[in-house]
């Protein structure tokens, strides 16, 4: 199963003297189980696409199929598949702590599915359950003030209240923006654990290349609400035009990897995305200078 993007063409405010079209005939497959990164400059488009996932925007032309169920359907009569589609899709915005109002954890994670008609006993097996699932123990936190908690730990419980609606898809908008460093991994490890441990579905927005590199499987990259590219990162990070056309650079890594190449290093491998591949590679490449200038010697030529 997928997300389905069909030709997507949004306008804000159309027919009117602030008529702006922001997404331009966008098609794309979101499999199930896949880590796709969403990428541009900003002003590409990036957090309208996001709203058209769950139904919270509905394009101007084309279709978005979550499952196979379109999302803005002409007969009444799918309302109710829509509603269900549309809740298979958590959305978590820029800065979701800033949302975070009630008086202890526990109370604003169960939020979501108080609102949904849960039980008490299924409203508390879900909070535990999401509160578990981004490794912030219960006991410790559930009736803490969510204001008491660092900026990290505040982001992850928005989080869980979205991880308490039991969604098949998590969408994050810039989920590391604002954050310190330590906060910044401690969530792409919940990320991560999210993806890899339950199989969940990530789609998440990002300036951060290396990020990216990180994490994604999938990129899709925006360019004046145009897709410029839809391919795995390795591949989409070594189209250098395609990038900077997007006001995009290819991660830190690989930068590294192609300056090193450049000065002679005999690299089998320029386009490393993350540091253990980029040491990887360069020790190998260390042992074969290594090996080629011992032969040298050995036949008593220059070293």
């Amino acid at each position: 199963m997928s997300i389905a993007l069909e030709h997507i063409e949004y306008l804000y405010m159309p027919k009117t003297p602030f008529e702006r079209q922001a997404l331009s005939d966008v098609s794309a497959i979101i499999d199930e189980g896949s880590f796709t990164a969403i990428a541009g400059h900003t002003g590409s488009g990036k957090s309208t696409l996001l709203q058209h996932l769950n139904g919270l925007l509905h394009p101007t032309r084309g279709r978005v199929l979550v499952d196979g169920v379109d999302l803005q359907p002409a007969d009444k009569k799918m309302r109710r598949a829509v509603k269900e589609a549309r809740h298979k899709v958590g959305m978590v915005f820029q800065y979701p702590e800033q949302q975070l109002f009630e008086e202890t954890v526990e109370a604003d994670v169960a939020f979501g599915p108080r609102n949904l008609g849960c039980t008490e006993q299924e409203i508390s097996q879900r909070v535990q359950e999401a509160l578990q699932l981004v490794h912030l123990d219960y006991d410790t936190y559930a009736k803490r003030s969510p204001f008491q908690l660092s900026g990290g730990q505040k982001r992850r419980v928005a989080i869980a209240g979205v991880l308490a609606l039991r969604p098949k898809y998590l969408v994050l908008d810039e989920p590391t923006a604002g954050l310190d460093p330590r906060g910044r991994e401690e969530l792409i490890r919940t990320i991560r654990r999210l993806h890899e441990k339950q199989g969940m579905t990530i789609i998440f927005v990002s300036h951060n290349m290396d990020d990216i590199a990180r994490l994604a499987d999938h990129l899709l990259v925006l360019n004046q609400g145009r897709l410029v590219c839809d391919d795995v990162p390795k591949h989409a990070f070594a189209q250098e035009a395609m990038l900077r056309e997007a006001g995009l650079r290819p991660p830190h890594v690989m930068k590294l990897m192609q300056d090193l190449c450049a000065a002679g290093l005999p690299l089998q491998e320029e386009t490393a995305l993350t540091m253990h591949e980029a040491m990887d590679e360069i020790l190998a490449a260390y042992r074969r200078q290594t090996s080629k200038t011992r032969q040298r010697k050995e036949k008593g030529g220059k070293p």
